[in-house]
């Protein structure tokens, strides 16, 4: 703090000799040496205090950027929450008005659906007979994709009543 050397104290000590007197001299270096004692410790607890507001600046500082942070991630989940919610509902909405046209078909698309089941039916209304395949062959896909049709069409009218 202060550059005192010790030929300086040495002759502040001389002075305050003279001053003081033999006396009372050891009574007033106890006082000085206690004043001074307080001066230091009253400096160390400033230097303390300002040391622990500095920190608890940067600790404010600090908790400011974490909640800047918290608030932007939360307000990108809500934003990813939010458009998340509007696809679902967009599906929802698709997905009513296509079960709402399967359950109730018109009339051209009840005779479109229909119309491969009476192709394969006779004037007598006997099916024609089924042709057979060789063993180890597949059955041919026109009587299998009409087969296919007529159970789909039955399945169909069958939850229409």
């Amino acid at each position: 703090m202060f550059d005192i050397g010790f030929s300086e104290l040495l002759l502040i000590g001389v002075v305050a000799l003279i001053v003081i007197g033999p006396e009372r001299l050891p009574g007033v270096a106890r006082t000085l040496g206690h004043l001074f004692g307080r001066m230091q410790r009253y400096v160390n607890e400033v230097k303390a205090d300002i040391q622990r507001e500095v920190e608890l600046d940067e600790l404010k500082k600090l908790r400011e950027s974490v909640e800047e942070s918290a608030r932007e991630i939360e307000q990108s989940v809500n934003q990813e929450l939010d458009s998340a919610g509007r696809e679902m509902r967009e599906l929802q909405s698709l997905v009513d008005s296509a079960a709402h046209r399967v359950s109730e078909p018109t009339g051209a698309q009840t005779q479109a659906s229909l119309a491969p089941i009476e192709d394969t039916v006779a004037a007598d209304g006997a099916l024609p007979a089924p042709e057979t395949a060789p063993p180890g062959t597949a059955p041919e896909p026109k009587l299998a994709e009409t087969a296919a049709r007529a159970g789909a069409a039955a399945a169909e009218s069958t939850k229409s009543t």
